[in-house]
């Protein structure tokens, strides 16, 4: 992660109690939120359906736990 994006998620990480450490994004993990965002935002023809997409997502992962390649894959349709 960048610089920006390291301290936007320390901050998160205060905020909500949670250690910056369990926000970590692998390699992986910024691969699929990046192509989930690029397929909301281009197949949509709404670029504002990417950040939506990407916390009801992100809503769903932290709620059930399920796996974020089967969350994005079953979201864009693969």
């Amino acid at each position: 992660m960048d610089d920006w994006l390291s301290d936007a998620r320390d901050r998160l990480a205060e905020a909500s109690g949670e250690s910056p450490e369990s926000l970590g994004l692998s390699q992986g993990e910024i691969d699929e939120l990046l192509e989930l965002a690029r397929v909301a935002a281009h197949d949509s023809g709404e670029r504002i359906n990417a950040p939506l997409l990407c916390y009801l997502v992100g809503l769903a992962r932290g709620r059930t736990g399920a796996d974020l390649s089967a969350l994005v894959d079953a979201t864009v349709g693969k």
